[in-house]
């Protein structure tokens, strides 16, 4: 789709000038498109880009039309060169944002595990459990800890575990809170005695 003629884009501009209630929904219909198309066309950016571009050109014209003089040139030059300089905008953006998340990404190495670190932490994780059955007897002690070290915080889940049936949640409470601090406690004299060695 082309610009309007010279004599439209004057007579467009009296009407913005004039405050014309029309006069932006026909200036946004016969200059997007071909603002969109120069922009794609010069600066060989995405739709995305030349689309929002060319909108706020026009939306910054309409703001302050006056700032357009006629003798200066077409309409449609100066529209282009408005919404050329927030495509290229956008782009040093969009650039500078992509070099900053390489930066990021090369200081920072996301990366997965070796096989081999994996199966040494699940066989130290299964001599500190061997340590803990050896120490916590109580098969329902072992299940209580286990909760508690997935993180655990509900007192019904530890209350079923531990078999505690209490009259009212506040003594059911009470006594997972006991149950908790004594096998937290072992942890701790565990993790002690693990230091020392």
């Amino acid at each position: 789709m082309p610009f309007p003629s010279s004599e439209a884009e004057d007579a467009l501009h009296q009407r913005v000038l004039a405050g014309d209630p029309v006069a932006p929904a026909d200036l946004f219909a016969h200059f997007v498109e071909p603002l969109m198309s120069a922009i794609q066309h010069d600066l060989r950016c995405d739709h995305e880009n030349a689309r929002d571009s060319s909108i706020e050109a026009l939306f910054d014209y309409l703001r302050s039309p006056s700032i357009y003089s006629p003798d200066r040139g077409r309409l449609c030059t100066f529209l282009t060169q408005i919404a050329k300089h927030k495509a290229v905008d956008r782009i040093r953006a969009r650039s500078a944002e992509a070099r900053r998340e390489q930066e990021f990404s090369s200081l920072v190495e996301v990366r997965e595990s070796a096989p081999n670190e994996r199966m040494e932490r699940s066989a130290e994780a299964q001599k500190l459990w061997q340590k803990i059955e050896q120490v916590v007897q109580d098969e329902r002690d072992r299940l209580a800890l286990a909760l508690i070290l997935d993180g655990e915080r509900s007192t019904d889940a530890l209350a079923e575990t531990l078999g505690i049936k209490a009259e009212t949640p506040l003594e059911r409470q009470r006594a997972v809170k006991r149950h908790r601090d004594r096998l937290v406690k072992i942890l701790e004299r565990l993790g002690e005695k693990l230091r020392d060695e």
